[in-house]
């Protein structure tokens, strides 16, 4: 009797242990982060915008490409759904949640480097506005079938 116990207990942790692990697979693996800002470029500013970037984001990005803080960039451009939506994206990606800790401050270091001091980043900031509004923002992971 205590050998049909013992192996009734045995079979049902074995069985809870195949449930759980069952419940646990997932069809995917977590990837890179992705932070990635929605722009609506105004209406005949595409190319001076693009002008922009290239000689600020772009020295930005490289840089800390070289030093491994982002893995890619990518500028993306399409047409907008309607009057409200942004028709342009900017993609940064890093290798995980973790690599953001600390970034801005690298970031800062990055920036004072590539484009100048505090005052010619805000200029340029500020002549960006005119040639386009930030419709929003976001952090996303990437998701990888297996």
């Amino acid at each position: 009797m205590k050998f049909i116990k013992t192996y009734a207990v045995i079979a049902g942790l074995v069985c809870l242990a195949f449930t759980a692990q069952a419940q646990s697979a997932k069809s995917y693996t977590e990837g890179s982060v992705w932070n990635v800002t929605m722009i609506k470029v105004k209406p005949g500013m595409g190319e001076d915008y693009m002008k922009s970037l290239n000689t600020g984001l772009r020295k930005v990005y490289d840089e800390a490409m070289k030093q491994g803080l982002v893995l890619s960039y990518k500028v993306l451009s399409g047409s907008a759904s309607s009057p409200q939506d942004w028709n342009m994206l900017i993609m940064a990606e890093y290798k995980n949640m973790a690599a953001l800790d600390g970034l801005n401050d690298k970031m800062d270091v990055i920036e004072m480097k590539a484009i100048g001091n505090e005052d010619v980043q805000k200029k340029i900031m500020m002549s960006r506005m005119e040639m386009r509004e930030i419709m929003g923002a976001k952090l996303m992971r990437e998701l990888k079938f297996q």
